[in-house]
């Protein structure tokens, strides 16, 4: 068995693709687009890490998503978890669970999926302002 890609669906494809590729830093891989069933899949993946993908679903005839967090969340190792949260939160993105303890946070898609962002490595050591930094919303 081998593990092929996790779908999620969006409602806008240029804000999602802004959101994963331009601002959480995802390369795109591939592109289906589907005239006759009205909707276009994107693959994305980590750079460097091709075999690990998510599919972004955007189904061209609108359509009412809830939730985001049914499925669990898509997660990420990254080098620097206070420089990637940095950037960010500089682009416009809510922390919703900042990385208090150097090692985890969690931010939100504009469609609401949670994405967990996890320190390569050991944690780094507290540090301002995220040591005291509370959560916003959910996570």
């Amino acid at each position: 068995m081998k593990y092929l890609h996790t779908m999620v669906r969006v409602t806008d494809i240029d804000e999602s693709l802004d959101f994963y590729c331009n601002k959480l830093g995802l390369e795109e891989l591939d592109r289906y687009v589907n005239e006759g069933g009205r909707f276009t899949l994107v693959f994305l993946a980590a750079p460097g890490n091709e075999s690990a993908q998510v599919e972004l679903t955007w189904n061209w005839d609108p359509e009412e998503l809830s939730g985001g967090r049914n499925f669990g969340h898509l997660a990420y190792e990254v080098d620097d978890i206070y420089a990637k949260c940095r950037h960010l939160m500089d682009s416009g993105v809510t922390i919703n669970r900042p990385p208090r303890d150097g090692r985890m946070a969690f931010v939100r898609s504009p469609d609401g999926v949670s994405v967990e962002l996890l320190q390569r490595g050991e944690a780094l050591p507290p540090a301002d302002p995220w040591k005291d930094m509370g959560n916003t919303g959910v996570w």
